[in-house]
């Protein structure tokens, strides 16, 4: 799907998603990727919620967002609590919501200028 957004003032926008990509600005990506309105983080690991850690979302959590939201993939999953047991002890709201919800509400928390990180899962999208 592609999306439109207001440029505003943050560097990272999600301009397009679909089945197993993403596009960051101009760069398409294929694998889990970390987005905020300042910093992307390519190389995230986790490549399904299966596989997703609470050392995974420590990596989030470090980045000091206000909030976080987690794309889990085609579907939405929850984690085990004890998986997000850093954005928990960190105080740090989140939501967590199938990876193309994610790429939108992202788009939309960013426009508004707050400091939100999408952590976002590409298998079975």
């Amino acid at each position: 799907m592609q999306i439109s957004l207001d440029p505003g003032s943050a560097s990272n926008r999600i301009l397009a998603y679909g089945g197993g990509f993403i596009v960051v600005n101009e760069a398409r990506f294929e694998t889990s990727l970390i987005v905020m309105p300042e910093s992307l983080i390519t190389d995230w690991p986790p490549p399904t919620i299966d596989d997703l850690s609470s050392e995974h979302l420590s990596i989030v959590v470090h980045l000091e967002p206000e909030l976080i939201i987690i794309g889990t993939g085609r579907d939405q999953v929850f984690p085990e609590t004890e998986v997000l047991r850093p954005i928990i002890d960190g105080r740090i709201g989140f939501e967590i919501m199938d990876t193309h919800a994610a790429c939108r509400t992202y788009n939309i928390l960013m426009a508004e200028g707050r400091i939100v990180a999408a952590a976002l899962l590409m298998t079975n999208l």
